[in-house]
């Protein structure tokens, strides 16, 4: 049971987030654009925590390739296109299926269409890059409307909010627990389904270890671990920024030939397509959040203040470690 002081926050928070879902659709692109970029700007000075966080997963992908003015301007960047993602996420209920391309433009499309057949089955994985928000609304307007595990809030009162702005181009959001086996289900019926993989899990949650910027992270292994029960293809894909608050949507080449590759390799091959985009382009990129959570037991080069050894993630790393040199995915 919550405490009566997070009892009234999260009541707050709530008031404030359905004060944003009601106003913010009335604002025009480009109040949209300069309110996320000033709050984007101050979030680094009331959020000190994972603004260090940023600044020291820069330092250990990047080593001596940034200053560290480079580096705070990066993190900066990074909050400022944090910002932009949540506000276009309120500003959303003004997109439709007729106008979406006037916002949002394509790379790829029809490559991914033509590959994955009449039926269009297919896994999006994605990473937290640029507007990933819309990229998934996107999916849904192009006709790949799919079922998605949600993340649930620590106020639970903010669930149905987001739930709804989501699911509003036709996705189906389910919650985690047992969300793998829907999942599947959906998949043997010839239905679609996004992932976000880019995000930290503890070992125990069915994780594999891959090389992220030459550093060992614990990722999700369930789009491997469906595409090898269901035969559905992968398709990486992410969001760019475009100079004038459009976006664009780029679709990688499916992950195929898999068949021998193991679910750490098919990991690896998703992650090898996209750092490629984050090293050219490094602010668009989730770098507040904690990708390294885990220290492997000798590391060979730094990791963030905030990793710790951790005997599970170690018998990871040892387990894939035969996969040190999967196939790598084109960017």
């Amino acid at each position: 049971m919550p405490s009566r002081w997070k009892r009234i926050r999260y009541r707050l928070e709530w008031v404030g987030l359905v004060l944003a879902a009601k106003l913010i659709p009335l604002l025009s692109r480009r109040a949209c654009y300069y309110l996320a970029q000033t709050t984007g700007a101050l979030m680094p000075t009331f959020d000190r925590h994972h603004y260090k966080v940023a600044l020291n997963n820069l330092e250990v992908a990047f080593g001596d390739q940034f200053s560290k003015h480079e580096r705070r301007k990066i993190a900066r960047k990074s909050f400022q296109h944090f910002a932009r993602t949540m506000v276009d996420l309120l500003w959303s209920p003004r997109l439709t299926q007729q106008n979406f391309a006037r916002y949002i433009e394509l790379r790829n499309f029809e490559e991914t269409a033509r590959g994955t057949g009449s039926e269009r089955s297919v896994m999006i994985a994605c990473y937290h890059y640029s507007n990933f928000e819309w990229l998934s609304l996107a999916c849904g307007f192009l006709d790949l409307k799919g079922t998605i595990i949600s993340q649930e809030f620590k106020n639970s009162l903010l669930d149905p909010i987001f739930k709804k702005l989501r699911e509003q181009s036709g996705h189906e959001l389910i919650p985690r627990e047992r969300g793998l086996i829907r999942l599947y289900k959906v998949l043997r019926r010839k239905g679609r389904t996004a992932l976000l993989v880019d995000l930290t899990v503890p070992p125990s949650q069915g994780a594999v270890a891959i090389d992220c910027f030459g550093l060992k992270t614990s990722v999700t292994a369930a789009h491997a671990w469906l595409h090898e029960r269901t035969g559905v293809p992968i398709v990486p894909a992410h969001c760019e920024p475009l100079p004038d608050g459009r976006y664009r949507l780029i679709f990688h080449p499916q992950i195929d030939i898999t068949a021998g590759m193991s679910h750490q390799q098919i990991a690896q091959a998703c992650w090898n397509s996209f750092e490629p985009y984050v090293r050219k382009n490094p602010a668009p990129w989730l770098w507040m959040y904690k990708h390294w959570r885990y220290l492997p037991a000798k590391p060979d080069r730094p990791y963030p203040f905030y990793a710790n050894f951790l005997r599970p993630f170690e018998d990871i790393v040892e387990r894939d470690e035969p996969s040190k040199e999967p196939p790598r995915g084109e960017a």
